[in-house]
């Protein structure tokens, strides 16, 4: 095997992977649904990557509350 050849899959190994990559460091999703992202692009590959740029995140959050329950009559 050549060095070309090795580089070439090193390569796409690597454009494999990107997605995988850029969403597991992603503060757009959480959890579950990080986890469900992930799967959906090892599966169905690059199209579901799209899809996460375009609609994740699917339930919106609260960026206040997480880590903290709100009281609804808290005013403090």
């Amino acid at each position: 095997m050549g060095m070309f050849a090795l580089f070439g899959i090193l390569l796409c190994a690597f454009i494999w992977l990107l997605p995988i990559i850029l969403i597991a460091g992603s503060d757009k999703t959480y959890g579950g649904e990080k986890a469900a992202w992930i799967l959906a692009v090892i599966f169905v590959s690059w199209f579901a990557w799209v899809f996460y740029l375009l609609l994740a995140p699917i339930k919106r959050r609260d960026r206040y509350s997480r880590g903290r329950r709100h009281d609804r009559y808290d005013y403090s």
